[in-house]
């Protein structure tokens, strides 16, 4: 097989990054044939879907050469030639890294995140950086220095973001995985709106040094509250493989899964039309996973943890946007703060939030994290009984682009009418202020020909059982299918 060969078919380029793998090892083709052929792909299609930002092919010619060096010596590694993309949020030596902000135009780091080492030092080749909203602060991909990323299924829509160009490149074979980053569902949403498998481990499980925010300028005397480090792909086994190799070792053991099968699973099906309703297709997504895994033998009955899930995600939004002001001047976050005394004390409506969140002090800090860690132990309580939680990623499918300057004043079109565009941070929010991992599964597509998928939140550091139960929907449902 060769770059021009019929073997490198849209088939191939649908394929998981493990398929590829195996023909690598198996000598079916090079690992230049491979990076040739995923380069006459993004020559292809790039063009019209704008997933990607900086990319360097000569230099990945040369990791993919030294790569049948080692196959032809008998010394590759796990990932050995296999090309993949970055979201531009991950300093990565050599290559541009901007995260979408035009004072980082010129910045090339000397040297690799941390996570961005462990694939390359795993054999990856790194071909390409993938687009992000400017300093990954939106839930559409654009920016002033590459544009608008489109949605494969439909180039009118929206992508996702953080990492919509990471999910459009994948969903299109011009990577075999992307490494992305996740604070308020920035795999997950976009793993929903191309649909793909994607993955936000347990925090801390894969390092977030030299990720962008923060500026590569301020260094961190600890990791940020919240996000993590985690990858987008094709399949479940994709998300296993990178766990597998990107975990930080420091970090508590990965567990294994609890399962290996649905039958004798116990699974909690959330759906919660009263604080936070979703569109017709997402909530028929979702059950379309609760009755396979029903059918084959797991027992899926309604439930939920004992809080309030307005209170969660009070707690997750004042902290998120606390964590959206770290970067910003004292001025502007005194600016914001000013404008909390035109809420009511019990207003919960973003602004109300984000405008508190500017002027948090240590005392109110401290309430909120004596009110998180009562959350902390209803889902510990509730992990005892039940293997996961079965709910939705997000409010809606992929939609039209809007980028329309004032993010409060945008809306999100579903069958329930027209919501909040901040309601995007809702569903995602369960996982991320508990430090959950939750993987994002296609399940089906909508009438209208759209993927849409499910969300598995399972116990803190049970990251594994989260990949089991995505793979076994893969093989119950639908899968991944490219785009058409």
């Amino acid at each position: 097989m060769n770059a021009s060969g019929s073997g490198f078919d849209d088939v191939f380029f649908a394929a998981s990054a493990s398929i590829w793998l195996r023909g690598l090892l198996r000598r079916q083709f090079t690992a230049r044939e491979l990076l040739e052929a995923v380069w006459a792909r993004i020559l292809a299609i790039n063009p019209q879907i704008n997933a990607l930002a900086a990319y360097d092919y000569e230099a990945a010619l040369l990791q993919a050469e030294e790569a049948d060096r080692r196959y032809a010596r008998g010394e590759a590694r796990a990932l050995e030639g296999l090309p993949i993309t970055i979201k531009d949020s991950f300093q990565t030596a050599g290559l541009l890294t901007t995260c979408g902000d035009e004072a980082l135009a010129e910045f090339v780091p000397e040297r690799d995140a941390a996570a961005v080492a462990a694939l390359r030092a795993a054999g990856a080749v790194i071909l390409a950086k993938t687009n992000v909203p400017r300093l990954t602060g939106d839930f559409q991909t654009h920016n002033p220095l590459y544009g608008v990323s489109c949605n494969p299924w439909d180039l009118s829509l929206t992508p996702g973001g953080s990492s919509g160009g990471a999910a459009a490149a994948v969903a299109v074979g011009m990577s075999a995985f992307d490494l992305s980053s996740d604070l308020g569902g920035s795999i997950r949403w976009p793993a929903q709106a191309c649909g793909l498998f994607g993955l936000k481990p347990s925090w801390g499980r894969i390092s977030l040094a030299g990720h962008i925010p923060p500026l590569p300028s301020v260094r961190l005397k600890n990791p940020p509250d919240l996000a993590v480090a985690g990858p987008i792909a094709r399949s479940a086994a994709d998300l296993d493989l990178v766990l597998s190799l990107a975990a930080d070792g420091a970090s508590a053991p990965l567990l294994p899964a609890r399962r290996d099968r649905p039958r004798g699973l116990r699974l909690a099906l959330w759906l919660d039309s009263a604080f936070s309703p979703v569109d017709a297709d997402v909530e028929a997504g979702v059950l379309v996973a609760a009755e396979a895994f029903r059918s084959a033998g797991a027992e899926v009955v309604e439930a939920r943890p004992a809080f309030a899930f307005a209170e969660a995600f009070e707690i997750y939004a004042m902290l998120s946007f606390a964590i959206g002001f770290a970067g910003a001047s004292a001025e502007v976050r005194a600016q914001f703060a000013d404008t909390a005394r035109h809420f009511a004390p019990d207003d919960l409506s973003y602004p109300a939030l984000r405008a508190r969140a500017a002027k948090i002090d240590a005392a109110t800090f401290s309430r909120l994290m004596e009110r998180r860690k009562a959350i902390d132990a209803a889902f510990a309580d509730f992990f005892r009984d039940r293997d996961a939680i079965l709910c939705p990623p997000a409010p809606c499918v992929a939609f039209a682009h809007d980028l329309s300057p004032d993010l409060f004043a945008r809306r999100l079109p579903t069958s329930v009418g027209d919501l909040p565009y901040y309601d995007l941070l809702k569903w995602a929010s369960l996982a991320s202020l508990a430090l959950l991992p939750a993987v994002v599964a296609p399940v089906a597509l909508t009438p209208r020909g759209l993927p849409t998928g499910v969300q598995i939140i399972c116990a803190r550091h049970e990251d594994r059982t989260a990949v089991a139960l995505a793979g076994m929907l893969e093989n119950l449902t639908f899968g991944f299918r490219a785009p058409k």
